[in-house]
């Protein structure tokens, strides 16, 4: 099964995704995984929506530049070597895989988000005031 996934160039600098995700909210287009690979000065912005079709309509009225791509989604076991084991089977296949980037789409659970931002601590204390749970290492590594 494949599945479609918007790819955006988009600037490197301050409010270049808040922009783009203020124009998925007003049109009520989910983002389910998100995913920016970076240089100096501009980023690929991968994200997979609950409408493809329309948020790439959308987003080409609004002057940007995007396109669609089909990808595989996989599920692999919860155990260890359980990606090693798909990854070997492609390269075993002759399959390049290009990139890989991660997601969850279970009911009443959310993912993780990682930000790197340029002032770590102001953002801890930002985000905390505002009622964000900011995740400490135990929640992230325990099991």
């Amino acid at each position: 099964m494949l599945i479609k996934q918007i790819s955006i160039f988009i600037p490197n600098k301050k409010g270049s995704l808040a922009r783009l995700t203020e124009i998925l909210v007003r049109h009520n287009i989910d983002i389910r995984a998100i995913a920016v690979f970076d240089t100096a000065e501009y980023g690929i912005l991968r994200i997979v929506v609950d409408d493809p079709d329309r948020a790439l309509e959308i987003l080409n009225k609004e002057g940007i530049v995007a396109k669609v791509s089909k990808v595989i989604a996989v599920e692999p076991e919860d155990k260890p070597g359980s990606l090693n084991q798909i990854f070997s089977i492609l390269r075993d296949a002759d399959i390049n895989i290009e990139y890989i980037y991660s997601f969850i789409m279970r009911k009443r659970e959310m993912p993780y988000v990682v930000l790197k931002v340029d002032n770590q601590e102001k953002a801890v204390d930002v985000l905390t005031a505002h009622g964000i749970n900011v995740v400490n290492k135990e929640e992230v590594y325990s099991k």
